[in-house]
């Protein structure tokens, strides 16, 4: 049994690498949620796949270990296997021990790339949790009072309003502790790479009242042009 947990890139087959490409053409099993499935869709013929949600994950995955034998299962992950999804990662290793991880290109890096904000200058957050985001928020706010960018990914939970935390919320719960939003500039990439990819451009405050995807990522950027030559 050999296990491969993957990262296959925003959305686009494009920015599949192509070392992911092979490792799924070489598996037997393939395991993802809908979205992930459908950018490496070409790559899954003759493949046992398995559509997965956040509700029936665990049953999947149950059901495979008692059958995988020497197959080689992949589960793959939008985005970069290594961020936001630590949780899933956790529960492979518990469920199937050894698995060899293999990244992908994150959202977060085209977002920045887009926004022209250098990572090496910004704080990246992810909210796409399951436990609490309370240390989460108060890194947020540590981030932007220390001068940081942030590129952060927020927590769709529709149906938990006490846990859902998008552009709204986030916008809301950054005035209400004092920040002077209408000053904060904002980037809201959705659909990053795809066909349907938006960006929208304004400040944080332009942001309660709004929706997005929950395929999104927020940059707040505060990048000022630090060149070699002004060093």
């Amino acid at each position: 049994m050999s296990v491969f947990a993957v990262g296959v890139g925003p959305g686009s087959p494009k920015y599949v690498t192509e070392l992911v490409k092979q490792v799924v053409l070489d598996s037997d099993v393939v395991i993802g949620y809908k979205y992930t499935l459908q950018t490496i869709q070409s790559l899954l013929i003759g493949k046992e796949v398995y559509e997965i949600s956040m509700q029936n994950q665990e049953e999947a995955y149950q059901r495979v270990v008692k059958t995988l034998g020497q197959k080689k299962l992949v589960v793959p992950f939008t985005g970069d296997v290594n961020f936001s999804e630590s949780e899933v990662v956790d529960r492979l290793i518990e469920i199937f021990g050894e698995i060899s991880i293999i990244p992908g290109i994150s959202a977060t890096q085209v977002a920045a790339s887009k926004a022209k904000v250098p990572l090496d200058r910004s704080k990246v957050i992810t909210m796409h949790v399951t436990t609490s985001i309370e240390d989460k928020k108060l890194e947020l706010q540590k981030a932007i009072l220390d001068g940081f960018s942030v590129v952060l990914v927020p927590r769709p939970w529709p149906r938990e309003p006490t846990k859902h935390f998008m552009q709204s919320e986030i916008a809301q719960y950054l005035r209400k502790n004092g920040f002077d939003t209408e000053r904060l500039r904002v980037h809201v990439y959705e659909f990053l790479t795809t066909d349907k990819e938006t960006e929208f451009v304004g400040n944080v405050s332009d942001l309660e009242g709004r929706e997005f995807s929950d395929l999104s990522v927020i940059v707040i950027n505060q990048h000022n042009l630090e060149s070699y030559i002004n060093l």
